[in-house]
């Protein structure tokens, strides 16, 4: 607050002075000039130290709202790239907040309206979390909602958090399947284990019929009984390999010698199918590092599967020879039959565990077989041919009879 004094008022009679009074009303005067003068330089001061102070004042709100408008910028930044999804509902239902993920999840935007079945969601979701079945794109999704847990909400919107949980559904479901196969191989290996021993004890005992004098009726009927044993112990087979994947014991195996027992050990069952065993190789002497029994198993499965595919007769034929490939000496075995065959649109999925085309079949053997042949450091394959199916097993040669190839 600027003051300043005033001279006094001069009464009428002071006028008469003369020269006194003019230099007291001058004194006066300049007095009072002065004193304004200082009066207005001290607002002066005033006015360009509120100046000083509104201009910082200014350049703090430039910089606050600059700084607002960043964080607002990166916070937009955040929302959009969120997995899950934001959406804010005002009272009157309209949308007044959405980033990308709930447009896709929810189907809408800023300012529209969420669809019955969404309102229903968030209505349930305000008290506690809940989940929705529901198609996007057309697909089958699971789309999880709760309410955002914030201290206050103005003018009654409600935020809310929307996130597609597929995923995890089907990893949920793919757990259960998993946890049901893992307990039905254990069931199915122990199964499989206490019935091989009884299997092979009947096996000796139909051999032992088979040699005996027995009348040729008797005889067919235990030609049958051997070929339903055989069958239902590759199958048993089948599921020890697969599922116990008990340890290979490898060692020099003449696999001439092992072809030629395998037609001898088939002859009864081909018998009993109808079914022309013709065999026919130039492996004798030809070495592999094998497991015998593992060996024996896929050709079984290959006999097998042949002859299920000729329920009216046909023909089974096994060839092998020796050859060079690349560089690498190798044996090969050829089982081939007269069946229908195998059609182009299964060529790539029957070795798949569970694939199979006959109905009651675990659709195991080519599956074990793949990972027999694989665990020999070979292959298996499906030959192209117009009739019947045909698979191809490599061998890798031991070095000693490298030289006799074929």
């Amino acid at each position: 607050m600027v003051t300043a004094s005033l001279p006094q008022p001069v009464s009428p009679g002071q006028f008469e002075a003369g020269p006194a009074f003019l230099a007291l009303a001058f004194s006066s005067f300049t007095e009072a000039a002065a004193s304004l003068e200082r009066s207005y330089a001290q607002l002066q001061a005033e006015v360009a130290g509120l100046r000083r102070e509104l201009e910082e004042t200014n350049r703090d709100l430039v910089d606050s709202l600059e700084e607002n408008r960043g964080m607002r910028e990166r916070l937009n930044r955040i929302l959009e790239a969120l997995p899950c999804g934001v959406v804010t509902i005002e009272a009157d239902g309209k949308v007044s907040l959405a980033n990308p993920e709930v447009m896709r999840l929810l189907g809408v935007g800023v300012g529209g309206q969420l669809p019955p079945e969404f309102r229903e969601l968030l209505q349930s979701g305000r008290a506690e979390g809940c989940e929705l079945e529901t198609h996007i794109g057309g697909e089958p999704a699971w789309i999880a909602v709760r309410r955002a847990q914030l201290d206050a909400e103005a003018g009654g919107s409600l935020i809310f958090i929307a996130q597609d949980i597929s995923g995890l559904k089907r990893l949920e479901k793919e757990h259960e399947i998993l946890r049901r196969r893992q307990a039905l191989a254990e069931m199915s290996a122990t199964l499989a284990h206490e019935l091989r021993n009884p299997l092979g004890s009947l096996e000796l005992f139909a051999g032992l019929l088979a040699g005996s004098e027995l009348g040729e009726p008797e005889r067919g009927w235990i030609q049958h009984l051997q070929a339903g044993l055989r069958t239902l112990s590759a199958t048993v087979n089948n599921v020890l390999h697969f599922y116990s994947c008990p340890q290979a014991y490898l060692s020099p195996l003449n696999l001439g010698e092992l072809l030629n027992r395998l037609a001898e050990f088939l002859a009864p069952q081909a018998q009993a199918s109808g079914v022309k065993i013709k065999l026919q190789h130039w492996l004798d002497g030809v070495l592999v590092t094998a497991d015998r029994h593992r060996v024996e198993q896929v050709v079984l499965n290959l006999a097998q599967n042949a002859f299920r595919a000729m329920p009216q007769g046909g023909t089974l034929a096994i060839c092998g020879q020796s050859c060079v490939r690349e560089g690498q000496a190798l044996a090969l075995v050829e089982v081939a039959d007269s069946g229908p065959g195998i059609g182009p649109e299964n060529a790539e999925r029957i070795f798949a565990p569970g694939f199979t085309t006959r109905p009651g079949s675990p659709g195991l053997g080519l599956a074990v077989s793949r990972t027999i042949m694989e665990q020999h450091g070979g292959a298996i394959r499906v030959l192209p041919g117009p009739d019947g199916a045909r698979f191809e097993l490599q061998f890798p040669q031991l070095e000693e009879t490298a030289g006799s190839e074929a």
